[in-house]
């Protein structure tokens, strides 16, 4: 996977240099966010359907590097005092800490717009490039992250059941991670409609068991290790996987769904043993 993240950390370095000409105070503040680190685990899941699918990563580069720049501001955004009001993310201190609040708001802004030239600008059929940005403004906006940012802060404070949870959860974070393979699938010409169907579930699958183990290292992890404050979710009145279920049924659930993802992956006809190393250190995470 190093590989991986070594060649999406220089695409996007070359992006964001390309971006202006000048070295200002709001893209400093880009590249800060953007360039810190992280597992770059959903770049990784668009190089991953790219190999199983034989697109050439030359082209599932800017796919990568459009959902980074999202993932990166939608990070900036969450840790505003406006909303999970956090001071530490990947071990360093927050945008809005390192540089100021109107700065923070306004690098998002620039990730964002910065998100879908770079996703405009990729080597394929015009009508793919279309469907791939319409599909990415969905998934990120108010049926997707956005509105799961906002329903899940209409949620602090309150006594949600499984079902409201879910609904936060599969907007907020699976979307995104939905979006890493749904872009991708754009591309590959004449691909049947139930094997990209699977595709779409298994990402579904994956996106779900993500946020359970996230919820689980919020709990059972402790803040050095994560590179963000501990327990955050708690601090915040969250309800959460572990919150609801009890760690253990909640681990029951994380495994449940990663199985469901690696069915669905056994059952596609391309090679897909990326996918599945991806689905097993999605499981095996610590941080």
């Amino acid at each position: 996977m190093l590989h991986y993240q070594n060649r999406i950390n220089s695409f996007l370095s070359k992006q964001i240099e390309a971006s202006s000409n000048e070295n200002s105070r709001l893209k400093q503040s880009m590249q800060y966010s953007l360039l810190s680190g992280g597992k770059r685990i959903r770049p990784l899941l668009v190089y991953a359907t790219a190999e199983s699918l034989k697109i050439n990563l030359d082209t599932a580069d800017y796919i990568a590097a459009a959902i980074e720049m999202i993932h990166a501001y939608s990070l900036i955004h969450d840790d505003l005092p406006a909303m999970d009001n956090d001071d530490l993310r990947r071990g360093k201190a927050t945008n809005h800490i390192k540089f100021d609040e109107a700065t923070a708001i306004l690098a998002g802004d620039a990730l964002q717009s910065l998100a879908y030239e770079t996703l405009a600008n990729t080597p394929a059929d015009a009508p793919n490039v279309v469907a791939m940005i319409a599909k990415l403004a969905q998934l990120s906006g108010i049926v997707g992250m956005a509105g799961g940012q906002s329903l899940d802060l209409m949620a602090e404070n309150k006594n949600i059941g499984m079902a409201d949870l879910q609904k936060i959860h599969a907007a907020k974070t699976g979307a995104l991670l939905q979006a890493c393979v749904q872009l991708t699938t754009e591309l590959k010409n004449n691909l049947a409609d139930d094997c990209k169907i699977k595709y779409h579930l298994f990402a579904e699958h994956l996106g779900v068991a993500f946020q359970i183990v996230d919820d689980i290292l919020d709990v059972t992890q402790d803040t050095e290790t994560l590179g963000k404050p501990a327990n955050s979710d708690t601090k915040n009145k969250k309800a959460t996987y572990p919150s609801l279920l009890g760690l253990q049924n909640a681990k029951d659930q994380a495994d449940h769904h990663i199985n469901k993802a690696y069915h669905l992956l056994e059952n596609i006809e391309f090679n897909t043993d990326m996918l599945k190393q991806l689905t097993a250190l999605i499981l095996q995470r610590n941080h």
